[in-house]
């Protein structure tokens, strides 16, 4: 399906690898794995030949129909959410389009013509609406939703229709960067168990471990300019790549031996006539042998200790009674919730059930209309919304910002933490208002382990993050001595992390006293949490 021969990319005039080849065939499930900047979209982008590699070759099966999930999606126009997902508005007419261009040039037999022809008859099938409307539904949509504007709505929700679109076509290669980024706990568990069954094959990034264990059966890891091929799923490759790194380590270590041993000899008789003739021979011993390069250690999450943020009262924070709408929508309606000190708590259910709403009536930042909200004694809160930007001084410095956060902190400790959540070298002299969301993000997450409050709110912490960040990230989190309610859609996050789950539906809060495998244990498995997670 897809061969990758002596491959070399460089980006500004850095090697990402070279010599790199590996294939997909027909039902592989992979992970393209590495850290940020490795170069795993640049390879995507050659496999979807938006850009030509400096050296080797990228072959395709002329029958193979690829689709694509960027990062980020495109901007729309006046589409309904359902004409993203079917394409019956621009995606349609552009296939189209390209038809008839390749037909007046003659190139009905290329296969970029054939691999047009089936997008294009995939998108007109008549069961395609039907087809749109599964996977939407699949990925949180409610049917009320449908015909709702794409515009209207955050680019995350236009990722998840465009995604729609892409499951409904059904490519014999899924390429996927980053396809949980934009969703939550319920649409995550869907995509997953979707893909598992799928027909085609996948290529994948993402920085999810636990929907990497769950869906892949293969991972290639680029790692100091190479990329090496793992069989099994993400937990097994890093199993695997341990042993493959001692395995290395030992061979470096016993031939660097050898040398010595042959150096030494050589050394100690060349000027020995008897046994110059021996010593020469040492020497060309030496040359001969195939060098063992030195093996890389993986790169460890960084662990630093957090300072501990003040101790508050036992009870963290009550609400009583809150009633809360936007305009018509009610959202609660004399709610009550005790947190207690130390309680470390995911907050779960499905899409539009108020997750997100109950975070920011504990954080304070939105008003209700009826109720109390109650803080403990000496509570200090920190909430990590999902929109960062309006917590950072524009004007400072990435350093600046994080030193301002804790003036106790000395400069060499402030650069490790932000080294660790990849902010190096030049980049943390960058003005906070030129950084990107996901920039943002990390720095915001900095902002909080350097000086933490003792009732954490989070809102999704892990996105933008890659995984040796987020697993920093939860070293850091599971030192952390105050309370912290969190929404995540990464399960092993949660499960490392989460000692009480909240189940959030339909304004009503069931409580399980225990970690989020408690939790799937008490609504009966997984098919009945997600039925939980679901239930209207």
């Amino acid at each position: 399906m897809l061969t990758i021969r002596d491959l070399k990319i460089t980006l500004g005039g850095r090697t990402l690898f070279e010599n790199a080849s590996f294939g997909v065939n027909y039902g592989d499930r992979v992970a393209l794995v590495g850290p940020n900047g490795a170069g795993k979209t640049t390879l995507f982008s050659i496999i979807l030949k938006q850009r030509e590699p400096d050296n080797g070759t990228v072959e395709r099966d002329e029958w193979t129909m690829v689709g694509y999930l960027p990062q980020e999606g495109e901007s729309h126009g006046e589409e309904t959410v359902l004409e993203v997902a079917t394409g019956r508005v621009e995606e349609v007419p552009r296939l189209e389009k390209r038809l008839h261009e390749l037909e007046a040039a003659g190139d009905v037999a290329s296969a970029e013509y054939m691999e047009t022809h089936a997008k294009y008859d995939a998108l007109n099938d008549a069961q395609v609406e039907v087809k749109a409307k599964r996977m939407l539904r699949g990925l949180g949509y409610r049917d009320s939703d449908f015909d709702r504007k794409a515009r209207e709505m955050s680019g995350g929700w236009v990722m998840r229709a465009r995604l729609a679109r892409l499951l409904v076509m059904e490519p014999d290669l899924l390429l996927l960067d980053e396809p949980t980024n934009h969703l939550d706990l319920l649409s995550l568990l869907w995509l997953q168990d979707y893909l598992k069954n799928y027909s085609g094959a996948l290529l994948l990034i993402s920085h999810d471990r636990q929907f990497m264990d769950e869906v892949v059966g293969q991972v290639h890891e680029i790692s100091e300019k190479k990329v090496i091929t793992y069989t099994g799923n993400y937990s097994a490759f890093l199993q695997e790549r341990e042993e493959r790194y001692e395995r290395q380590l030992a061979a470096y270590k016993n031939q660097q031996k050898e040398i010595a041993a042959l150096q030494e000899f050589a050394d100690r008789f060349r000027s020995v006539q008897s046994k110059a003739s021996q010593a020469m021979s040492k020497l060309k011993q030496i040359e001969r042998l195939e060098l063992i390069e030195k093996p890389v250690a993986a790169r460890k999450p960084f662990r630093f200790q957090i300072p501990q943020p003040p101790r508050g009262g036992q009870r963290a924070i009550r609400l009583e009674g809150i009633h809360m709408a936007y305009g018509d929508h009610k959202v609660y309606s004399g709610l009550d919730l005790s947190v207690e000190r130390g309680e470390r708590t995911v907050l779960v259910g499905p899409n539009g059930a108020g997750k997100s709403t109950l975070l920011k009536i504990l954080a304070g930042v939105v008003p209700f209309q009826k109720g109390d909200r109650n803080l403990g004694h000496n509570a200090k809160i920190g909430y990590f919304s999902q929109h960062r930007a309006d917590t950072l001084d524009g004007q400072r410095t990435v350093l600046e910002e994080v030193l301002a956060s804790a003036p106790q902190m000395r400069e060499d400790e402030a650069r490790g933490i932000l080294g660790s959540f990849m902010f190096r070298k030049d980049e943390i002299f960058k003005k906070t208002e030129v950084l990107s969301g996901g920039e943002k993000s990390r720095l915001n997450l900095v902002k909080f382990l350097v000086d933490p409050p003792n009732l954490l709110l989070m809102d999704e912490p892990t996105t933008h993050l890659d995984i040796q960040t987020v697993e920093s990230l939860t070293l850091a989190l599971e030192r952390y001595e105050g309370t912290l309610l969190f929404i995540s859609h990464d399960v092993h996050f949660i499960r490392q992390l989460a000692t009480k789950v909240l189940h959030v539906n339909s304004g009503q809060i069931t409580p399980y006293s225990g970690g989020y495998d408690y939790f799937l244990e008490k609504t009966g498995g997984m098919e009945d949490a997600r039925a939980a997670l679901t239930a209207a």
